[in-house]
């Protein structure tokens, strides 16, 4: 399989048990402005379970995305790489289990790529990618460097 392809789907994880826990965490989010809440979910290499969910904040470009808070317990809590990833997210007044799968935006994105393990897969709509695939060509510490 190349840096590039899609997982075969006989290797597909089962992202069932995160996507519970990303539909749970969003149910905590404070985003009384866009009433939009997020949450995310992963697993570490070593098996832990990291969440986050959205903060915003009355200065708009303040606000802190469901994966800022998933990042920041990953490092408070010791570290380590991330393995699998999900983030689910929709209108307050839905279900937990009618929340979906959305993508990271790129800063996002750019943050899951600096503690991602070599072998991350995220969940996307479109079904399981790897880093590679969300974010080509990533800028990273190798580029600080050179």
């Amino acid at each position: 399989m190349t840096e590039h392809a899609t997982p075969p789907a006989a290797a597909e994880p089962d992202f069932a048990p995160l996507l519970a826990e990303a539909r749970e965490i969003a149910e905590r989010a404070y985003a009384p402005y866009s009433r939009f809440r997020v949450g995310a979910a992963a697993l570490t290499e070593d098996g832990r379970l990291v969440r986050g969910c959205n903060v915003e904040n009355a200065g708009y470009g303040v606000t802190l995305c469901a994966e800022c808070g998933l990042i920041s317990e990953l490092v408070a809590g010791g570290g380590g790489r991330l393995d699998r990833f999900v983030c689910v997210g929709g209108d307050e007044h839905l279900a937990r289990d009618e929340r979906e799968v959305v993508m990271p935006c790129g800063r996002c994105r750019q943050l899951l790529s600096e503690h991602a393990g070599a072998g991350l897969v995220l969940l996307t709509p479109e079904g399981p990618r790897t880093m590679a695939e969300v974010l080509p060509q990533a800028f990273g510490p190798a580029d600080l460097a050179r």
